[in-house]
């Protein structure tokens, strides 16, 4: 698919892989829209990738309604979506860990965990990527063509401690993904789920600002080109699932 002239609806898309991801398809040429739920934020980013921003949180069925409303109505059809918008489960910080300079909220223990952590967390990274998924299928398969990109996780490949909650989320993901494979590509529709092994950006920051770049990390970047080469590809195929690990974070 040449990106040049396409339409891509990118959700999460105002920090991290979000971000890149909608910045190199706009920078391509491509009408880029994204989601988020910061408006402040928002706002900011899509003036500076030159995006087209709509406030919506994936959680919510209005704001999905509300997401693919708006964006019709500002471009008419859709090419493509890129499912992005996650987060994981954590435990609040204490007072003496903030005192202390520690940003990053530590994942539960299986010991620790409520029926409201799975909830919080699915809602968005399975729930919301479903019911985002499933409007744009229904656009997809009426006009007979269309792709979907989900961004999983290398957690969505092996679980480990401490991850009960998030890891699960990205396995569902995975395997939707996979079903969605089979449904849709009778339609000509192309779906392409992604792993990332870690990236330092805003994800599991209580501050939600965003981590600097390590040399032995993978970047932003990187995925956002791993996806979009994914898209660049001649439509007559497609790659069912791309993981993308660091050569050496150790």
């Amino acid at each position: 698919m040449e990106i040049k002239g396409k339409t891509f609806l990118v959700t999460g898309g105002s920090s991290g892989l979000g971000k890149a991801t909608a910045k190199l398809l706009a920078d391509k040429g491509g009408k880029v829209a994204i989601t988020g739920r910061d408006p402040v934020k928002l706002r900011r980013v899509a003036e500076e990738i030159n995006a087209f921003a709509i406030h919506a949180d994936v959680a919510k069925d209005e704001d999905i309604a509300k997401t693919y409303e708006t964006f019709l109505e500002e471009f008419d059809h859709l090419d493509c979506l890129v499912n992005n918008a996650g987060i994981g489960a954590r435990q609040t910080l204490t007072e003496y860990e903030k005192k202390n300079g520690n940003k990053v909220n530590k994942r539960k223990e299986l010991t620790d965990l409520k029926r409201e952590d799975f909830q919080a967390v699915y809602d968005i990274n399975v729930m919301g990527a479903a019911m985002m998924g499933a409007k744009a299928a229904e656009l997809f398969k009426e006009q007979k063509h269309g792709n979907i990109v989900n961004l999983g996780s290398t957690a969505s490949l092996k679980g480990y401690p401490t991850g009960s909650v998030y890891v699960s989320s990205k396995f569902a993901l995975r395997g939707m993904s996979q079903c969605w494979q089979a449904e849709l590509r009778p339609y000509n529709v192309r779906v392409i789920h992604v792993n990332p092994s870690e990236v330092p950006t805003a994800f599991g920051q209580e501050t939600r600002e965003e981590r600097p770049e390590e040399a032995n990390k993978l970047s932003s970047t990187e995925i956002a080109h791993a996806i979009v080469s994914s898209l660049e590809m001649d439509n007559r195929g497609f790659i069912p699932e791309l993981t993308v690990w660091a050569t050496n974070p150790f």
